[in-house]
């Protein structure tokens, strides 16, 4: 997979990265390695049981993820040759469809059927040179690092949707770093939440704008929790620390309605 880095359009971004690429790398790793022991025993009665994803069973969840997995190297493979192609074949219809068939298999299918994706994934992410990582694929228009990241997201965020014991309190301050960063897109337009995790520097989401440091005055809701609270909040999962407290200028202020997952892969 190496030595694709002068696809057209790609670049290499002048200021660094966080995580940095291997950090990423490892991230995943780490990541699918937790994500397969959580599974590893699963019953087809487990499989069928309903996951915390509403309407979703585990088997919706575990297609999914090799889904995902599956598209993330089909992107690298189009990424070394210089091309791009959609997320998933048969675009939002396939992806929908795959995961209907892929629900109702067994439970040993549907690990083999991970394993092989998370494997295939995994390589094409391990073959990447530094360069590599900013070539650029269709997933968010964005660029292999991208990929990467989703990932990532999906991995961590899904163990814990599959109820079998994982919690949002697993996460790792790195991760609830990058969920604040990436779903600021959830802030909606005129919004601005000032974000105060227990033990990490504050900041401001504001609607369309990203994340930026707390430097203006105005008219902000202030929420207060362990960092764990409040990205799950934020990635529209439920807080287990119950840590969460929201502040304003006006009493009774309540947590902000925020705007549906960020588009490129639907919000499960």
């Amino acid at each position: 997979m190496t030595g694709f880095s002068n696809a057209p359009g790609s670049s290499v971004p002048k200021s660094p990265e966080r995580p940095p690429s291997s950090q990423l790398l490892s991230n995943v790793g780490t990541a699918a390695a937790d994500f397969r022991s959580r599974v590893a025993s699963l019953t087809d009665a487990d499989v069928r049981a309903p996951s915390r994803l509403p309407g979703w069973s585990r088997g919706h969840v575990l297609a999914h993820v090799a889904g995902v997995a599956d598209a993330m190297a089909r992107q690298l493979d189009y990424a070394a040759r210089g091309e791009t192609i959609e997320l998933y074949n048969g675009g939002s219809d396939g992806r929908n469809r795959a995961i209907e068939e892929g629900s109702v298999r067994s439970a040993d299918r549907l690990r083999a059927e991970l394993d092989a994706a998370l494997d295939r994934a995994l390589s094409a992410f391990r073959d990447l040179s530094d360069e590599d990582w900013h070539a650029p694929i269709s997933y968010r228009d964005g660029v292999v690092r991208d990929g990467g990241l989703a990932l990532w997201r999906e991995l961590v965020i899904h163990a814990t949707d599959l109820g079998t014991g994982s919690e949002a309190d697993s996460w790792s301050p790195l991760f609830c770093e990058h969920l604040f960063d990436f779903l600021s897109a959830r802030v909606p337009a005129g919004v601005r939440v000032r974000l105060q995790p227990f033990g990490m520097a504050p900041r401001v989401l504001t609607g369309n704008t990203g994340t930026q440091t707390f430097a203006t005055t105005g008219s902000t809701v202030s929420v207060n929790g362990m960092a764990t609270d409040i990205a799950a909040w934020l990635a529209g999962r439920t807080p287990n620390l119950g840590s969460l407290r929201a502040e304003a200028a006006a009493d009774g202020i309540d947590l902000p309605k925020l705007l549906p997952w960020p588009s490129g892969i639907p919000a499960k």
